[in-house]
């Protein structure tokens, strides 16, 4: 028995130190990135003619938030016999007359904009995507989330990088409500590092990147030859990416293009959208992987294209890597034989030393605005380190499912219209209930690592006391924040 713990500990451990070797390779090439000095070009004078585009705003209940995304749309900086604006409604609540409203007020003034409404919600936020396609006029199609308010000149900053083989400009997602509180704070943190390093160094190195289901603009064309929008999995976005870049298309990412966007406030919301991006991301690595290593890519290319696709495995690997070393701890002091064994698990520091490099690099932007200090760096990274290893149970959970072929419907993350820390959203109607039999395993867990906290110090093992004290923390954090916030909407 002991010899299995060791190997299913060995080997998470060194799932976790390839993964923070690839995401040190992303760092260097997006520092190298960051020193190059574009080539591109990106004036609007570029655009001899001005392409028609398509705007598709995907809704599905959103009626705290779909009036502001309309108005932002609608009053892009772009002629308006250039664009029209696609609105996908599924919602069944007061949200269709605010967006019948809405829309005939556009009308009016002269913005080419209609609701769409489907005659059943088949294939979720990819179904309406696909029905939209089927009388888009545009040349190139925009998608904005309902979240999003996006910049007046979206548009004329996006188009001028598309040349000829390029089929998706992406943009930097930015926080309307970043100091909401610690938990958005740490979101941010978490996107921030994505859509620098993982983006920016993803398309610098010349490897696949993904769409991020808004706040991007496909050429229509990359679509259809694609295959079109895809229901099968859970992150159709990342899906559609892979099998455009394996048809040869290229993906731009921009990271100085801004579109601001709010964060999931509650934990209830925020672990339904974890939920569905690493069991969707789970779900596309099981569709497409296959794909990659037929694929005439090479090399290089396919090992950042499996690591990206294989990314929301960390989960479970953490979670074994947790859950294992109280028993190791234990064995550790019982049982010489693996004393060398134990000597390795020093790869576990150097994957947190890479790790905090990782983010550090991935908050520059930040400290050149004066937005955040080392020293608040320095604050911040536990506590993200910490809500990350908190979450290991309920992604894994996740990770595993989309793995086994386990299908479950498509659960959108609530938006609530909240800036600043004196909204409230504890009556919002579209607060999800967060009590489930995982929220009862997480505190079970915070009891179970508080023992083998307890054994470290007992014991002297003073190097395995930051980790134990995280492992505390995070699964504290994720256990009393979604007891708490489901008393409050109670």
């Amino acid at each position: 028995m002991d010899v299995v713990l060791v190997v299913f500990y060995s080997a998470s451990l060194l799932f976790i130190f390839l993964y923070s070797l690839i995401q040190l390779n992303l760092t260097l090439w997006y520092l190298k990135g960051r020193a190059r000095v574009d080539d591109l070009g990106d004036g609007w004078g570029e655009l001899d003619v001005l392409p028609f585009v398509t705007i598709q705003l995907p809704i599905y209940n959103e009626r705290y938030v779909v009036e502001r995304l309309i108005d932002a749309v609608a009053s892009f900086d772009y002629p308006r016999d250039r664009f029209e604006i696609q609105v996908l409604d599924d919602s069944t609540d007061e949200t269709v007359p605010i967006i019948v409203d809405a829309v005939a007020s556009w009308r009016e003034r002269g913005v080419d904009m209609a609701r769409l409404a489907r005659p059943e919600r088949k294939g979720f936020k990819a179904g309406a995507l696909q029905y939209g396609m089927q009388t888009a006029k545009g040349e190139f199609i925009a998608i904005f989330d309902a979240d999003f308010v996006p910049q007046r000149d979206f548009l004329r900053q996006t188009l001028p990088w598309f040349r000829d083989d390029v089929g998706v400009v992406q943009t930097r997602w930015e926080h309307i409500n970043q100091n909401y509180s610690i938990l958005t704070r740490l979101q941010a943190f978490a996107l921030d590092a994505h859509f620098s390093i993982e983006q920016g160094g993803r398309n610098v190195a010349g490897h696949f990147i993904n769409f991020n289901g808004t706040a991007g603009i496909w050429r229509k064309k990359t679509i259809e030859d694609a295959g079109g929008w895809q229901a099968d999995t859970l992150t159709e976005d990342l899906d559609l990416s892979y099998r455009a870049q394996l048809k040869g298309w290229k993906f731009v990412f921009r990271e100085e293009i801004a579109s601001p966007a709010e964060l999931p406030v509650a934990m209830s919301a925020i672990k339904s959208q974890q939920y569905r991006w690493t069991k969707g991301a789970a779900e596309t690595a099981m569709k497409n992987l296959g794909r990659v290593f037929r694929s005439p890519l090479s090399l290089r290319t396919k090992i950042h294209a499996i690591f990206h696709l294989m990314n929301s495995a960390l989960f479970i690997c953490i979670f074994f890597l947790g859950i294992l070393s109280v028993p190791m701890l234990y064995l550790h002091h019982l049982d010489g034989r693996f004393d060398a064994l134990f000597a390795v698990t020093k790869f576990g520091l150097i994957s947190t030393v890479i790790v905090a490099f990782f983010f550090f690099v991935s908050r520059s932007r930040a400290r050149r605005a004066k937005e955040e200090s080392i020293g608040r760096f320095i604050l911040l990274f536990p506590f993200f380190l910490s809500i990350f290893l908190g979450l290991a149970l309920h992604n894994g959970i996740a990770v595993i499912e989309g793995y086994l072929g386990y299908k479950t419907p498509f659960v959108r993350t609530p938006k609530f219209n909240l800036r600043t820390s004196k909204d409230s959203w504890e009556k919002n109607a579209y607060v999800l209930q967060g009590i489930t039999a995982v929220t009862a395993m997480e505190g079970l867990l915070v009891v179970y690592y508080l023992g083998g906290l307890t054994m470290c110090i007992s014991r002297g093992d003073i190097l395995s006391v930051p980790f134990m004290t995280m492992l505390v923390l995070g699964y504290a954090m994720i256990f009393f924040y979604t007891i708490g916030h489901a008393r409050l909407t109670a």
